[in-house]
């Protein structure tokens, strides 16, 4: 599945509700990852495709979903997003993680396989019951 293109009503029903509660509650099943960019952004272009790649690769086990920073600017307030890329890096239990920066994809794969998806590497994913 590529990656999802996101605006702030979908991201209060898929990710978290900010108006009903404080305290953070992922609304998803599975993990994910929400990419804040601006189309004029040349990092936030350099890892678009990484983050395409990624999303075919780990797809039923993670979503990756992207919100344009100009568009959305009261999601990209709500976490503070003063530069970009931002990637907000969502387990399915306990608290976000959010990262500045374009990350290079092998990087962006040890965050998904030791944070997001624990007990499951690329080395025994085909070996799980």
């Amino acid at each position: 599945m590529p990656t999802q293109q996101m605006n702030a009503s979908e991201f209060k029903s898929k990710v978290f509700d900010y108006d009903k509660g404080e305290e953070w509650e992922y609304a998803g099943t599975l993990p994910a990852i929400v990419d804040f960019y601006a189309d004029w952004c040349g990092p936030c272009k350099a890892i678009a495709p990484a983050l395409e790649e990624l999303s075919k690769e780990y797809e039923g086990r993670l979503v990756i979903y992207k919100i344009d920073t100009d568009k959305e600017t009261e999601l990209s307030g709500l976490f503070g997003i003063q530069s970009i890329p931002t990637l907000l890096f969502i387990p399915t239990s306990g608290a976000p993680m959010l990262q500045k920066g374009a990350l290079p994809k092998n990087v962006l794969q040890q965050v998904i396989e030791e944070k997001l998806l624990p007990g499951v590497t690329a080395d025994n994913k085909d070996h799980q019951e």
